[in-house]
């Protein structure tokens, strides 16, 4: 085995050769940490990396291995950490430029559980600003590159960690969705992305846009998914919204999709989607009939909740931050964010309430058209990465786009909570990766997971690399 391809296992993998003996978590990080060296200064995926706590980790990970008939479930495992996340000692700098030397002084409830469970923590992974937008770039360390294609993005507001899983920068990534921010990503790195319910995993300090913001794993294949969400999961005190939960994910992984309704939409009825993207998706989609499903073309009869919903609760979020202070630090912001923040300094309070109350109507809305579905499918996303840097795709099948409206796919399941994951399901005519969204009723989230590994079973991706060395 190449250690390239040592840094491209599983996490499952890894565990099970690490009970084997077969080779060591100091020596799976080492070799990760060495890729990182190579590849993260052209690929700008780790705004902090943390080599020697990932080495005492993977130490104290070796000594589990050796003295301990049940190491902790993620012992030895190399895990990157969104940089929105609070870790103590560490940097937490948002992506802003204000908060660049902003050290923490606590743990965030997941990172509580990642250490319990033995991760061994490579660094924090690059965002833009507050995770604003769907591309990862920030005046702290520039862009995140896609690992497929130098110079594309990697997508955002996760970008940072799906570049790293692409590149064989570890098995295991944290991410969060306010808007499509895990899927996105994922789909235009070509690995794996789970929104899971609203709720499950807690969330401390709360997100700007509370009620759409979800934590979730990103990995290389669904397996690992499952792994990091039976530790992510579970209610905490400081998040007085999370949800308990006991499902063991890993194990509802088992089990088939016989019989299963399934709704196939290839614009919700509303988006613009490149037409080599929609052929690419139908084809995919149309394969779960072999996995005994029955598909039917179909969608709620509903208008795109961009401008009356997302947008006003998105915008407003970001403006409440900066009401009193605006002026005083406009020049350290992101120049599309100030933009985002001016127009939510123009809304009214009744406008954000009517709002509010519209995400509800569009919940119920999808709730009841779940009635007759057991899984929904659409792209993920309707283009192919875009030029690194840039707020968004400029234009879909020549129609314009704006920050966050040409995530069409997304959004709209930020709004209902439902779960909902990306899987890579193929690749446009520049070699750059297209993925399939699989969306569940809700808080169903085993039926989302189950029906990805199916589709991993039937479609793999997990051998696909992209041109790195």
């Amino acid at each position: 085995m190449t250690e390239t391809d040592l840094c491209y296992l599983s996490a499952l993998q890894l565990r099970d050769l690490y009970q084997k003996g077969e080779v060591s978590p100091v020596e799976v990080t080492e070799a990760v940490l060495r890729r990182m060296d190579q590849l993260n200064p052209s690929l700008n995926a780790f705004i902090t990396t943390t080599p020697e706590l990932a080495l005492k980790g993977a130490r104290a990970a070796e000594k589990a291995y050796q003295t301990d008939e049940s190491p902790p479930p993620l012992a030895g495992i190399p895990t990157s950490i969104k940089d929105l996340v609070a870790m103590t000692g560490f940097r937490t700098t948002r992506g802003s430029w204000r908060y660049r030397d902003s050290v923490s002084d606590f743990d965030a409830p997941i990172m509580d559980r990642f250490h319990a469970a033995g991760a061994v923590i490579i660094g924090k992974t690059n965002l833009p600003e507050f995770g604003w937008k769907g591309d990862s770039t920030n005046r702290i360390i520039g862009s995140t590159h896609n690992p497929w294609q130098h110079g594309r993005t990697a997508g955002g507001s996760s970008g940072g960690g799906t570049a790293a899983l692409a590149a064989g920068l570890g098995p295991l990534a944290q991410g969060s969705d306010g808007a499509g921010s895990i899927r996105i990503p994922t789909s235009f790195c070509g690995v794996y992305g789970l929104k899971p319910s609203w709720g499950i995993i807690p969330q401390y300090p709360a997100s700007a846009v509370e009620l759409f913001s979800h934590l979730g794993p990103m990995t290389r294949t669904v397996a690992d998914s499952a792994l990091m969400l039976n530790i992510m999961a579970g209610a905490d005190p400081r998040d007085r919204l999370s949800i308990p939960t006991d499902t063991d994910y890993l194990a509802a992984l088992e089990g088939d999709l016989a019989g299963l309704r399934v709704a196939w939409s290839p614009d919700l009825g509303y988006a613009l989607v490149d037409p080599e993207v929609r052929e690419i998706v139908t084809k995919a989609a149309l394969r779960f009939e072999e996995l005994g499903c029955h598909v039917e073309e179909a969608h709620p009869n509903l208008e795109d909740p961009w401008e009356s919903i997302v947008h006003v609760i998105w915008a407003s979020a970001f403006a409440g931050i900066h009401l009193h202070d605006l002026d005083a630090v406009r020049d350290q912001i992101d120049p599309g964010l100030v933009r985002v923040i001016e127009q939510g300094l123009e809304l009214t309070g009744a406008e954000v309430a009517i709002a509010y109350a519209k995400r509800n109507d569009y919940y119920h809305a999808w709730r009841e058209f779940m009635e007759g579905y057991d899984l929904v499918l659409t792209p993920t996303l309707p283009v192919t990465a875009f030029p690194a840097g840039d707020d968004h795709p400029g234009q879909i099948d020549g129609q314009p786009t704006t920050y966050l409206s040409w995530t069409a796919f997304t959004y709209p399941f930020n709004i209902t909570g439902q779960p909902a994951a990306s899987v890579p399901c193929g690749f446009d005519h520049n070699g750059l990766p297209v993925g399939l969204q699989i969306v569940g009723r809700w808080r169903d989230d085993v039926t989302v997971l189950r029906a990805s590994a199916a589709f991993e079973a039937l479609a793999p991706w997990a051998d696909k690399r992209p041109p790195l060395n």
